[in-house]
C-alpha cells in the first residue's frame, strides 16, 4: 500500500469540532508562527480530529513552497497522477510502527521519508510514545536544521524537511491517567516510565504543550456550529503576513535572516532583535524562569511564542498577556 498515491487530503473544518476552544486557540497560535505541538488527553476526547483541522487554517502555499513539496513528492515516486503541482500543505501521519528510513529517509537508493514528505505541511504523529526511542532522536536535528542529510558509501543527499510537527498522546498506557470520568489502572511508575519515554530534548522543541480534556454531553448534543476554518485562517494569514514583512525588512538591512519565514524559524539573534519585552513582561518572565526551572532553550521558546501571540493580536510589543499565555503552553504532565 506504500506505493499508492495519496488521496487529497482534506482536512476537517473547526465549525465541526465541537468544545475544546483552548485546544482550538492552541492550533491557531501553532498555525500563526509555525510552532511545533503535542496534544495530550484520554482516547476518544478528539486529538486526531483536531490535528487533521489544523492544515484548514495554514495559509495557502506560495508558488515557490508549491515547487518544493512537488519535487520531494516527485523524487519519492509519490507524485498522484494528473497532478503536475501540488498546491495543497501535505498532511503527512505515519503510524508509530513506521521504520527509521521510513521517517526519516533512506533506503539502498535514498529515498525521501515521511518527514520530508510533510516539507511545508504537517507532520501528525499519534501515539507518540510508540514510537520507536532511535525513531524518535533522529527527529531532533531535522526539526533544528530543516533538512535531513542521508549519507551512504557513494555519498549524501540532502531532501528539505520543514514540518511542522503535531504530536499526540495519551497520558498513561491505559490512557485514563488524570480523567475526570474514568479511573487510571497504571501504577505512577509505570505513568512516569511512559511519560519518560519522549526525551528531555524532543520534548523542549516542542513550544506548545496542551491538555485535550473530554467534551462534556451538552456540548456534544449542542447544535451551534464553532468558528469556521476560513476565518480564523485569515487570523493566521494575517499574523503570517506581518511575520513576512517583518523578516523582509531585517532581510534588506543586510541582517541573516534569508531563510526565516515564521516565528518558529527565529534564531537566538533574531529573538533578542525580534523579542524585546517590557519592563512588567521582564519581571513575569524572571519568575517563571525560576518558578518552572526553565532551560535557556525553553526560555527562547517561550519568547517566539509571545510574539506569536502577540502578532495575532496585532500588537506591535509583546505584552504581559501575551507572554502569560505562552508560559501556558508549557509542559505539566512532565513530573
Amino acid at each position: 500500500s506504500d506505493d499508492q498515491p495519496e488521496p487529497l487530503f482534506t482536512p476537517t473544518d473547526f465549525a465541526e469540532i465541537k468544545g475544546q476552544e483552548h485546544v482550538k486557540r492552541a492550533l491557531e497560535v501553532a498555525a500563526a508562527g509555525g510552532h511545533n505541538m503535542l496534544m495530550a488527553g484520554s482516547p476518544g476526547s478528539g486529538k486526531t480530529l483536531l490535528a487533521r483541522a489544523l492544515p484548514g487554517i495554514l495559509p495557502e502555499m506560495s508558488l515557490e513552497e508549491s515547487l518544493d513539496v512537488t519535487r520531494i513528492y516527485s523524487v519519492a515516486d509519490q507524485l498522484p497522477a494528473g497532478t503536475p503541482l501540488i498546491r495543497h500543505r501535505p498532511f503527512r501521519a505515519p503510524h508509530h510502527t513506521i521504520s527509521h528510513a521510513g521517517l526519516v529517509g533512506g533506503g539502498n537508493i535514498p529515498k525521501p521519508g515521511e518527514i520530508s514528505l510533510a516539507h511545508r505541511g504537517v507532520l501528525f504523529l499519534d501515539e507518540f510514545p510508540e514510537f520507536g526511542t532511535r525513531v524518535l532522536e533522529v527527529m531532533r536535528q531535522p526539526m533544528e536544521d530543516k533538512i535531513v542529510t542521508i549519507s551512504r558509501a557513494k555519498g549524501s543527499l540532502t531532501f528539505s524537511a520543514n514540518f511542522q510537527l503535531i504530536a499526540a498522546m495519551n497520558p498513561c498506557p491505559c490512557g485514563y491517567w488524570g480523567d475526570t470520568q474514568k479511573a487510571c489502572t497504571c501504577a505512577p511508575a509505570v505513568v512516569t516510565k511512559y511519560q519518560k519515554r519522549i526525551s528531555g530534548p524532543l520534548l523542549d522543541r516542542i513550544d506548545i504543550h496542551i491538555e485535550v480534556p473530554r467534551v462534556d454531553y451538552e456540548k456534544l448534543s449542542g447544535h451551534r456550529l464553532g468558528e469556521s476554518s476560513e476565518s480564523i485562517r485569515k487570523r493566521v494569514q494575517a499574523a503570517r503576513d506581518i511575520q513576512t514583512q517583518r523578516y523582509l525588512s531585517s532581510r534588506n538591512s543586510n541582517i541573516e535572516v534569508s531563510n526565516i519565514i515564521c516565528n518558529a524559524d527565529m534564531r537566538i539573534g533574531e529573538v533578542r532583535q525580534f523579542c524585546a519585552l517590557q519592563p512588567e513582561g521582564q519581571s513575569l518572565m524572571r519568575a517563571a524562569m525560576s518558578q518552572l526551572n526553565l532551560s535557556a532553550r525553553a526560555y527562547h521558546r517561550i519568547l517566539k511564542l509571545s510574539r506569536t501571540i502577540a502578532d495575532l493580536a496585532g500588537s506591535e510589543d509583546i505584552q504581559s498577556a501575551h507572554l502569560a499565555e505562552a508560559l501556558q503552553y508549557r509542559p505539566k504532565m512532565m513530573m
